[in-house]
């Protein structure tokens, strides 16, 4: 159960935030995944993982998942409309050490623009503080100004550029890219 104890594990399974509700993911969801946001080019342009090519792919998402959620106290939520309880997309927390902790969110292209990233990744920052991290850390290729804007409106800052530090297999796969590096600061 990692440095948290069995509780921690249950306890943050569910966020809920004025428009949103941040789960953790089942093997039930798979579907929802794959056709909302998981196979679209588009949405999985910027992102650090493979678009998925089928529902296996996202069910392999899920083992992992499982297996993050094992390890500490957190790790992906989906992020759920509690207007029409419509599938918006994920997000997540994922621990490196109990004090450093990084995230990340995508969402259906038909959730852009709606301040719905700022609300999930405003309700990680609360997470990962709540859960004692003290750096709370996200990657953004350079050219997501848009990814950008969300992560400085959620007060994070850049920290660094660095050369051709990880891939983006949807841009161009094989080829690692510069990554931008934000930082928030929790404690």
């Amino acid at each position: 159960m990692g440095q948290w104890g069995s509780e921690a594990m249950g306890q943050y399974a569910r966020i809920e935030t004025a428009r949103l509700v941040l789960m953790r993911p089942g093997l039930t969801d798979a579907e929802a995944i794959f056709e909302r946001y998981a196979s679209d080019p588009d949405v999985t342009r910027y992102l650090a993982w493979p678009r998925h090519r089928s529902v296996d792919d996202t069910r392999l998402f899920l083992d992992f998942s499982d297996a993050e959620w094992a390890r500490g106290p957190a790790g992906p939520f989906l992020i759920w409309s509690r207007e029409d309880a419509r599938l918006l997309g994920g997000t997540g927390l994922a621990f490196d050490t109990p004090e450093l902790a990084s995230t990340g969110y995508v969402l259906a292209k038909d959730a852009w623009g709606r301040g719905y990233a700022t609300e999930a990744l405003t309700a990680m920052v609360n997470l990962a503080r709540d859960l004692g991290a003290a750096d709370l850390s996200a990657i953004c290729h350079p050219d997501h100004a848009v990814s950008i804007r969300v992560l400085e409106k959620c007060r994070f800052a850049f920290e660094s550029l660095r050369t051709r530090h990880a891939e983006f297999p949807n841009l161009s796969p094989g080829v690692k890219a510069d990554v931008a590096i934000y930082v928030r600061k929790l404690a």
